[in-house]
């Protein structure tokens, strides 16, 4: 049996420590112990953030030194160092040589926007210059002008808006605006300053060599490649391992490991934006057809699934030796796979690996987790069949199997283009954003220039340097920020002990911190949003000179951002009053009406991209459900009920999961399609048809539920909805019948309806194995059995993360009402009643 698993490659030798000795005695499997890590990984962390580090070191000490030994003429038109500071910090950090690219034209863009504009304004100015509210006027029309339009970079913008506050606030009450020479002048200054920070960041990305992103891409691809033979190889061993206490470990190192593959991926995700820009636009220079992170993504998926179907096994099926050392062979060669990707091209490998013979296909649903992870290695192997998912979606919806599948896909919405026309990206969303931008800036301009109007511009400053079109955890970054500026300006008053007469003291001071501030970036207490102002906040205090007493400057720059982040944090509350706890409600029962849609578009549309088009819908959902949850995690209470994170988290969980399931789903049926045009002249009864009846009873089970589910969740008060049931006096309600639901739910109290859906499938799918098991090759029942097993599997774990759902809400429904009874779907049956 072991003849079959053979291959036609000859990779080049694997590290020893990605690829440690593997056993060929099944026996020995679980004594293997993989390595949690690859040795250089912390390393390598540590390199990359220490680079980073000091990237932004040398750019922000060239700038000091520029402005304070430079040549007179040059710090004659350097006026404004600390927005050359703000500028190099917006560039650089983590960035590669494409982000530089992008963050200079991003940065000349910005000036267009911010000096042109000014620049016709300051020359129609009177001799006296603007008043306070002039200047407010002046500040918030600009800022609402910048931040309108929806294509503009966030750091043209941030550097556009930094631009307006100091050509209209810094020179506030001075004479920079007593003649247009001046006034040509002070514009001359600020897009120096800007200049200044933009070449030195360029030039620490160059020293002592291009950070280029295709090579971090490349050495991320490797490194992930590397902890995916790992994690690989502890799941294979925990699949066969026969003590329970063993596999906890196995399965605990494996999810250790997923977390940093995790953000291995994402690290490369942001890297790809700035490959565009390293790339020549030339015709000999093109664009791969497939960006390296959907590559990836390929390798994480059926990962995922191998991890999904280790926690859900109960026993293992699979005892017999032979079976063992076949699927440890296997596994070794796909390790080899992944290694050899990292020197090759994909396309270059040839392999004629196949799949040992498989067991009969399980009547027992309790072995369909050990069959689900054979299908998720299958496709973990057959990485080069990911195109046939494709064309068999677009065959079938070519020359679709029956008629009715052929109406419902040309008929689906999702697959339709839409041609909007121009004025409708003026949308409301994008009017609240520039309005909110406005306001902000030009509320903390004025209360900043009340306040003190020789440091008023640090208020707007400190807007539009975090300005985000996007809606933000508000109290907590304001926390942060306050903080690092606390903390920073606490270290700039005591390194200005030195004297401004020795500031090659002062930079050496500040070498430690600006290290010390970009770890702080990094860290889960401050974030970029603490880490940049605690560097910022020492900067201007230690790198420039002749600015009065630190001591009075620090205070009265506390004072001004406590103003701009008060001035932002009203300004969010006025325009988007929703707490992110009612956000995430409304998100949660949009994130319902998705999955119902999602299971919906499986049947009859087998097959096709219909269903993947829903699946990318719902779980960006999902990942929005995510994103306000976390934000109401951090969100004060006040006088409201404490948000149930732990209630939320779990239903993250759940549909995270339901989401992977219905991919996996998806997948199989997809094969199976393509399996049965070759089987309608064998049986009577393809493998398609059976699914096609299955998923019927699956759709019926699951949407009536998560329908009930959204509707139960948008109901404000129970009492009122119990008031006006009774006043209406409708009967038949209090059952709990309506529309085919029950008192006890849609998979029933103890969810008998979910056992019994799954047993019809096995019963069915083994029929047809038997009449099929004659006429069909190995190859061919095996991959039948695993896209089968996979069906059954992936039907079954759908419908018991809907049971989870249902316990989750009714718990957040219970929390409202902790008076009174809750049922769901009496709950639903009035609503639907008393829509009617």
């Amino acid at each position: 049996m072991s003849s079959n698993i053979t291959a036609t490659l000859s990779p080049p030798p694997a590290p020893r420590s990605t690829l440690e000795t593997r056993p060929t005695d099944a026996s020995t499997a679980a004594a293997t112990v993989a390595t949690p890590f690859p040795p250089d990984h912390a390393c390598s962390l540590w390199r990359s953030r220490v680079g980073s580090a000091l990237r932004t070191a040398l750019a922000l000490t060239m700038i000091g030194v520029a402005t304070v030994y430079g040549p007179a003429t040059l710090r004659s038109y350097v006026k404004f160092p600390a927005f050359s500071y703000v500028v190099a910090m917006l560039i650089v950090g983590e960035a590669t040589l494409g982000d530089s690219l992008h963050g200079t034209a991003s940065a000349f863009y910005g000036t267009l926007l911010g000096v042109l504009p000014a620049m016709l304004t300051l020359l129609l100015l009177p001799a006296q210059g603007f008043s306070i509210a002039g200047t407010t006027l002046m500040v918030s029309l600009s800022a609402f002008v910048v931040a309108l339009p929806e294509s503009t970079s966030l750091i043209t913008k941030r550097i556009a808006l930094g631009q307006i506050v100091i050509i209209y606030v810094a020179a506030f009450g001075q004479s920079a605006h007593s003649g247009h020479a001046k006034a040509i002048l002070h514009l001359a200054q600020v897009a120096a300053s800007t200049a200044l920070g933009v070449v030195a960041s360029v030039i620490a990305l160059l020293f002592p060599y291009p950070r280029l992103a295709s090579c971090e891409i490349s050495k991320k691809s490797k490194l992930y490649r590397e902890m995916v033979t790992v994690r690989l190889s502890l799941l294979v061993n925990a699949f066969f391992v026969d003590n329970k206490s063993c596999t906890v470990s196995l399965i605990s190192q494996v999810r250790c490991l997923t977390s940093e593959s995790t953000k291995v991926l994402q690290n490369i995700n942001l890297k790809q934006a700035a490959l565009k820009w390293e790339r020549p636009p030339l015709s000999f220079f093109p664009a791969p057809s497939v960006e390296p992170s959907e590559q990836l993504q390929e390798i994480e998926t059926p990962l995922k699934g191998m991890e999904m179907a280790i926690s859900s096994v109960t026993a293992l099926h699979f005892s017999d030796h032979q079976f063992k050392r076949d699927m440890i062979s296997l596994r070794n060669l796909i390790n080899l796979r992944l290694i050899q990707d990292s020197y090759m091209d994909p396309c270059e490998i040839v392999d004629k690996t196949t799949l040992p013979p498989l067991p009969a296909l399980p009547h027992d649903p309790k072995d369909l987790p050990s069959f689900f992870f054979l299908f998720c290695m299958f496709l973990l192997h057959n990485r080069s069949l990911a195109p046939l998912f494709v064309e068999a979606g677009q065959e079938s919806k070519i020359m679709p199997t029956t008629d009715q599948t052929e109406n419902s896909c040309k008929e689906e919405p999702g697959t339709r283009r839409i041609k909007i026309p121009w004025y409708t990206s003026l949308r409301r969303e994008r009017l609240v954003v520039a309005l909110k931008c406005s306001l902000s800036l030009g509320l903390a301009v004025l209360f900043g220039l009340v306040y003190s109007k020789e440091n008023g511009f640090w208020s707007g400053l400190t807007v539009a340097i975090t300005m985000t079109p996007w809606r933000e955890a508000t109290f907590r970054l304001a926390n942060v920020r306050a903080q690092g500026t606390a903390i920073g300006s606490v270290y700039g008053v005591l390194g200005a002990l030195i004297s401004q007469n020795l500031m090659e003291l002062r930079f050496l001071v500040l070498l430690p911190w600006i290290t010390f501030a970009s770890f702080l970036q990094r860290s889960r207490m401050y974030g970029p949003a603490g880490g940049i102002a605690a560097m910022f906040s020492a900067l201007v205090i230690l790198g420039r000179r002749n600015y009065g007493s630190p001591s009075a400057f620090a205070i009265a720059r506390l004072t001004e951002t406590f103003i701009g982040f008060s001035c932002s944090a009203f300004v969010e509350l006025l325009l988007q009053p929703v707490r992110a706890s009612t956000l995430a409600k409304e998100q949660l029962s949009q994130s319902l009406k998705m999955l119902n849609e999602c299971v919906e578009s499986l049947v009859p549309c087998i097959g096709s991209i219909a269903p993947k088009e829903k699946e990318k819908k719902l779980r960006v959902k999902v990942n929005a459900l995510r994103k306000y949850v976390q934000e109401a995690e951090t969100e004060p209470n006040f006088w409201f009920l404490p948000f149930p994170v732990a209630c939320y988290k779990n239903l993250c969980a759940s549909m995270t999961k339901m989401v992977d399931l219905l991919h996996f789903l998806a997948k199989s049926t997809a094969l199976l399609t393509e399996y049965s045009h070759g089987l309608a002249d064998v049986c009577d009864d393809i493998p398609d048809s059976i699914v096609e009846e299955q998923l019927v009873h699956l759709k019926k089970l699951i949407c009536s539920s998560a329908n009930c589910f959204a509707e139960a969740l948008q109901v404000k008060s129970l009492a009122r909805l119990e008031k006006e049931w009774k006043r209406k006096h409708i009967p038949d309600v209090e059952t709990g019948k309506v529309e085919g639901l029950y008192v006890y739910g849609v998979m029933g109290a103890d969810g008998e309806d979910c056992q019994k859906v799954i047993a019809s499938f096995l019963q069915q799918a083994n029929e047809l194995m038997d009449r099929l098991d004659m006429s069909i090759d190995e190859s061919l029942k095996n991959q039948l059995v695993l896209c089968l097993a996979t069906v059954g599997f992936c039907m079954e774990g759908l419908m018991k993360e809907t049971r989870e759902l249902e316990t989750q809400i009714l718990e957040l429904v219970q929390r409202e009402n902790p008076g009174a009874y809750i049922n769901l779907y009496a709950i639903c049956c009035k609503v639907k009643e008393m829509s009617t």
